[in-house]
């Protein structure tokens, strides 16, 4: 049984403090999780720079600000994220935002996934490890609602296609951050938004 309460208070880590971690590693020439391949750090780079530009340019919708007004309930938002991730580097910072707007009704917090095998195993996505996950919590540590991750469900099936298709990495992530920046955060809002108004 897992204690979502403890990993809340005692291991996770805020959004700033996440960002330093991942900062200082990258200077040290290592990135979150075990692996430190050339391929991670770049990854993690790269990630850096996509965060910077989500935090920037990110704008919740007026629909998302209006399901946020109308909670009533204080939550803990609890996410599964790595620094070499490029779906969290895309997600992670509108759920910073999302908190930033209604302080008093959401707390924070995002634990590494390769450091809490047993939390990711608990919510594994078509079997694997994928992240982020986005767990919500009332305030004694129950999860209330299902979880959320790890991208959008419009590109979870392309995806899906691009994989049948024989698409390999790097040409993947390059057609993953292209819809993304198309997008322009605005799938993951109203899947966030059509999320959050179950709660009360």
């Amino acid at each position: 049984m897992l204690d979502y309460s403890n990993i809340f208070d005692k291991e996770a880590l805020d959004y700033s403090s996440y960002r330093n971690l991942v900062d200082e590693l990258l200077a040290k020439g290592e990135t979150t999780g075990p692996d430190n391949s050339e391929a991670m750090l770049h990854y993690t780079k790269m990630n850096v720079q996509r965060m910077n530009r989500v935090d920037k340019t990110t704008v919740l919708s007026e629909e998302l600000l209006g399901t946020l007004e109308k909670i009533e309930g204080k939550y803990r938002f609890l996410v599964i994220t790595e620094g070499w991730c490029g779906d969290a580097a895309q997600i992670v910072p509108i759920i910073n935002k999302i908190v930033s707007v209604v302080p008093s009704k959401f707390d924070l917090k995002l634990t590494l996934r390769d450091k809490n095998l047993p939390l990711i195993d608990a919510h594994l996505t078509n079997g694997g490890r994928a992240i982020p996950v986005l767990l919500v919590l009332d305030e004694t540590g129950n999860l209330v609602l299902p979880k959320w991750g790890p991208r959008p469900a419009i590109l979870q099936g392309l995806l899906a296609d691009w994989k049948k298709e024989g698409v390999e990495m790097p040409e993947l992530a390059e057609k993953l951050h292209g819809w993304y920046a198309k997008d322009k955060t605005l799938t993951t809002q109203q899947e966030l938004n059509d999320l959050l108004k179950q709660l009360r």
